[in-house]
């Protein structure tokens, strides 16, 4: 993640958002807001690691968007759309945010028009991002398709140590399966593979990339 990535704001940044809002705490599992729930604020995530998700009508939950890591905003589109809600956010580890309230975020924005245009570059990101993740699901099978996630929060997210790169905070079966729309059973089954391949390794829970030019024979 480069310094001038539109996702990751910087520092000053940060603090103008802080300077408009109050800090709330959510625990590990937490709902921080709901499908439903009127959108009147947005979130600076300070710390921890966010979902953002559907639920569908089996009761099964579907990863839209990715997830959301220090340092990022959330719950903008709906804001600045003015509707409802219509996914949930939870708290994947414990969350520490920033809330600014829609009137405020508002004003802030039309105070600063630079920040104004970098949250416009950031929503334009995350729709090319759903769009891509749209061709994936129909153009590429499940392993390459977790294959290419892997890799992708291995980037974002992923501590490099001991001749490879964990991805923390842990993802089980499931989290895995939401985000790139396939069942925990076959994520399991690839994610093996892979392991006997020496491609990845798992260690209480936490996923390690220890050949990444062999995990990239998975896309191609």
């Amino acid at each position: 993640m480069t310094p001038h990535d539109p996702v990751i704001l910087e520092n000053y940044e940060r603090e103008i958002i802080r300077q408009a809002g109050v800090t709330r705490h959510y625990a590990q599992g937490e709902y921080i807001f709901c499908s439903g729930d009127p959108a009147d604020r947005v979130y600076l995530i300070e710390s921890g690691w966010v979902k953002i998700f559907r639920i569908a009508g089996d009761g099964k939950y579907i990863t839209v968007g990715s997830i959301r890591k220090p340092g990022e905003l959330m719950g903008l589109a709906e804001v600045l759309h003015g509707t409802a809600r219509t996914c949930y956010a939870g708290a994947i580890t414990g969350v520490k945010l920033v809330m600014v309230y829609r009137e405020k975020f508002t004003e802030m924005l039309e105070g600063e028009p630079y920040l104004a245009i970098k949250i416009a570059k950031l929503l334009a990101l995350r729709m090319r991002d759903a769009e891509a993740g749209v061709h994936e699901i129909v153009c590429r099978q499940v392993s390459g398709r977790l294959a290419r996630l892997l890799l992708k929060i291995g980037e974002s997210c992923g501590c490099q140590a001991d001749g490879g790169i964990t991805i923390k905070p842990r993802f089980t079966h499931e989290d895995l399966a939401a985000m790139i729309g396939a069942t925990r059973q076959t994520v399991t089954s690839v994610l093996s593979a892979m392991r006997e391949e020496r491609c990845i390794e798992i260690d209480g829970g936490y996923i390690k990339i220890l050949d990444r030019v062999r995990l990239e024979r998975y896309i191609s």
